[in-house]
């Protein structure tokens, strides 16, 4: 076969394969990475719980922002889809006639075709347009081939990530709702204005804690660091666990006298100044009883915890808080008292 023959009968070879290629099956793209949450760099203090929910909120509405995106952008590029199919199928009854007649005639059929002119100038035209219809028959499948190749893995790809975004919105809901569980826990924002750290550390298990969680009875065998009394075992490792976690301000326990928990060694306050007692009248001043409060709450069952008293409110673990009204409104300091 002469060069000139085999350069006219190219065009028809490159029709069929794209046919072939259109007709196959279109490989699968890869999944999408993984998008990375942006980071940020942690501040000294502890954020407020406020700040936490005010943070929750924000990424949920985001998230939901952009699945709503998504779901827009999927919806087009599915019109898309259909759209470069639709042009597929017109196309596909004249992708089957030139495959047909070089099926039924083979490579001498074009050969015929082009032999079949009379003149020299009749041959180069016939030879010119076959090999330009064949061209741009070829182009045109490649391209609606390769555009529904895109439209089918940006689907796939805005598939996996509108799953991304349902997953994230609905971690967005959990956080949301363990974020008001903690500060319900704490009194709420009325209660503590939001000044509150959104964490407590973690205090270690007082003695005498039965397996069932239970406490055993305990007397006041242990000296009080704060006076010359003597308080319980469990008093002074709750006492202990207060200061391990920061709260380094003033703080009496054993008080002789009183039908309390004081005399029995059982109970500490927990000032809100270095020394001695005034009620709290700048926001440094709420937010360390808030944050003291928030610290035996959480660890209440760590602990031994009896009740807690602050700001007006009373803490029991069978009801949380409730209002509080006594001889000390407890404006001045955090009262904790043990089993």
């Amino acid at each position: 076969m002469t060069a000139p023959l085999r350069r006219w009968l190219t065009p028809v070879v490159a029709v069929l394969t794209a046919f072939a290629i259109v007709a196959g099956p279109i490989p699968a793209p890869a999944a999408p990475p993984s998008p990375n949450p942006s980071g940020h760099e942690e501040d000294d203090d502890p954020p407020l719980i406020t700040d936490v929910i005010d943070a929750a909120n924000r990424a949920y509405l985001q998230a939901k922002a952009k699945l709503k995106a998504s779901e827009k952008r999927q919806l087009q590029l599915a019109l898309e889809v259909n759209a470069a199919r639709a042009e597929l199928d017109a196309l596909r009854p004249q992708v089957g006639q030139i495959a047909a007649q070089s099926y039924r005639t083979g490579r001498i059929g074009v050969l015929a075709v082009l032999l079949e002119s009379n003149t020299p100038d009749a041959f180069v035209e016939r030879a010119a347009g076959l090999d330009e219809l064949n061209l741009v028959n070829a182009q045109k499948l490649a391209a609606i081939n390769e555009a529904k190749t895109r439209a089918e893995q940006a689907k796939t790809a805005l598939d996996a990530e509108v799953r991304e975004q349902l997953k994230q919105t609905n971690a967005m809901a959990r956080a949301k709702a363990e974020a008001e569980k903690s500060l319900a826990l704490v009194g709420g924002r009325g209660f503590t204005g939001g000044l509150v750290s959104a964490t407590s550390p973690v205090a270690r298990i007082g003695p005498g804690r039965n397996s069932d969680g239970t406490w055993k009875p305990e007397s006041r065998t242990a000296k009080d660091p704060t006076t010359s009394g003597y308080i319980t075992p469990r008093t002074l490792h709750a006492y202990k666990e207060v200061k391990r976690a920061g709260f380094n301000r003033f703080v009496s326990c054993y008080r002789p006298g009183g039908p309390w928990e004081h005399p029995k060694g059982r109970a500490c306050d927990w000032s809100l100044q270095n020394s001695g007692f005034s009620p709290w009248h700048n926001d440094d001043m709420r937010m360390y009883g808030n944050n003291v409060a928030a610290f035996l709450i959480r660890n209440a069952d760590r602990l031994g915890i009896y009740y807690v008293i602050w700001n007006r409110q009373i803490w029991f673990p069978a009801t949380g808080w409730k209002s509080y009204s006594g001889p000390s409104n407890h404006t001045d300091h955090v009262h904790m008292s043990l089993l």
